[in-house]
């Protein structure tokens, strides 16, 4: 895998955690299992950026995003 997939797995991972931190956060229990998703999901991008040589500009995710995407979508 190169460090383009980790990246967008890191973000889908961490977008995915947020619903599931606020659910715990409004019910009134600790968030422990959204707490995981959400290191799983730092390490993936920490991975990502340490693995590209000149890492990753703001601007360059959304094409990261999307060349990705296509790649693996018909």
């Amino acid at each position: 895998m190169d460090p383009d997939t980790f990246l967008v797995l890191g973000l889908i991972v961490a977008a995915f955690s947020v619903p599931s931190i606020m659910s715990a956060l409004s019910d009134g229990r600790v968030p422990r299992a959204s707490a995981i998703t959400i290191l799983i999901a730092g390490a993936l991008i920490l991975y990502a950026i340490q693995s590209q040589p000149g890492g990753y500009a703001m601007s360059q995710i959304p094409d990261v995003f999307v060349r990705v995407m296509a790649r693996y979508v018909p």
